[in-house]
This record gives C-alpha cells, sequence and structure tokens, in this order.
C-alpha cells in the first residue's frame, strides 16, 4: 500500500502532466484529446507509470508512440515543475476504463426496464 507521500506525489505528477502535455507539438499528441487517468510512481521515485485514456480509441496507438518520443521533454519539464530530487523516467499505459464504462453504460441503458409503458 503506497504511503501518503506516494499518493500526493502521484496526484502532482498527474497534474503537471496534464498541463504539460498541452504544450508538446508532436501531432500525434496534440491531435487527439488525452485524459491521464492514474500515476503510479515507485517508492523510490525512478519510475512513474501513467495511465492514459484517448478520446478517439483508433488514435491510441500513434499517440502512445508520441507520449514515449516526449518522454524526455515531458521528464525534464516535470523536473522544474515538481523540484524533487529525482525525477522519475515515465512510463505510458494505455487504459481502457473509461471506454469500457460507456460501453456498460449503453447496455445498461438500452436494457427494457420491464415496466409497463402507456401508449
Amino acid at each position: 500500500m503506497a504511503s501518503n507521500r506516494i499518493n500526493r506525489i502521484n496526484e502532482e505528477i498527474q497534474k503537471a502532466l496534464a498541463e504539460l502535455l498541452r504544450n508538446v507539438k508532436d501531432p500525434r499528441v496534440s491531435g487527439t484529446m488525452i485524459s491521464i487517468t492514474r500515476v503510479e510512481t515507485t517508492p523510490d521515485l525512478r519510475f512513474a507509470k501513467i495511465y492514459v485514456s484517448f478520446l478517439e480509441e483508433n488514435k491510441a496507438k500513434d499517440a502512445l508512440k508520441g507520449l514515449d518520443s516526449a518522454a524526455g521533454y515531458l521528464r525534464r519539464e516535470l523536473g522544474a515543475a515538481l523540484q524533487l530530487r529525482h525525477t522519475p523516467s515515465l512510463q505510458w499505459a494505455f487504459d481502457d476504463s473509461i471506454t469500457y464504462g460507456a460501453k456498460m453504460l449503453k447496455l445498461i441503458n438500452s436494457l427494457d426496464t420491464g415496466e409497463n409503458k402507456e401508449d
């Protein structure tokens, strides 16, 4: 279980990266809506796994490649913004929880409730 310090750092990394993603000039990244859903940092702050979700699923693979390409820039800017002793290496992971939730909501809404409907 992560400590409160790690949880606070994870939240700060998530907020800072959300701001920094707006400045990335790579068309693979700037061409799609990206949401950072979760950040998991190792206790020694050497690695951070960033879970991202995309509005357009068909652009997810290219956008992840763009994020990998921009990882050095983002790490440098993150280090300047957070002023940590060690800025973690960024590892990107696709998170389909938002898409899965939208799919489940659509299925639930399509179910017939079984109530009598007046014509």
